[in-house]
């Protein structure tokens, strides 16, 4: 469920990138009901999950995501800066997971 919130997180951001301040409607809706449910599923996986644990993994997976599409698919520059911190972020999200106490359902 918190990967789900995460790509709806990375769609809603990216659908931000094409909607030239809202002022195109079919981006801007992407981007509202893809933060809309993002929102929905974290706020579900942090009945499992403490917020210590879920809203940094939620929110470090969407920016690593949006970086990396960014990088992929939108020709944005990619500098050994820029790469360093998206590695940090992905090891900081594998490190909060490692010592998650997990219930079931996530």
């Amino acid at each position: 469920m918190l990967a789900l919130a995460i790509c709806f997180e990375i769609a809603g951001a990216i659908g931000l990138r094409f909607s030239e301040g809202f002022s195109l409607l079919l981006p801007t809706v992407l981007a509202l009901v893809s933060f809309a449910f993002a929102l929905y599923l974290v706020s579900h996986v942090m009945q499992y999950l403490p917020v210590s644990i879920a809203y940094p993994m939620w929110a470090g997976g969407g920016t690593a995501g949006v970086a990396i599409l960014g990088f992929l698919m939108l020709n944005e520059g990619i500098t050994p800066l820029k790469l360093s911190g998206v590695i940090l972020i992905v090891i900081g999200v594998v490190m909060i997971n490692r010592v998650s106490e997990k219930k079931s359902g996530c």
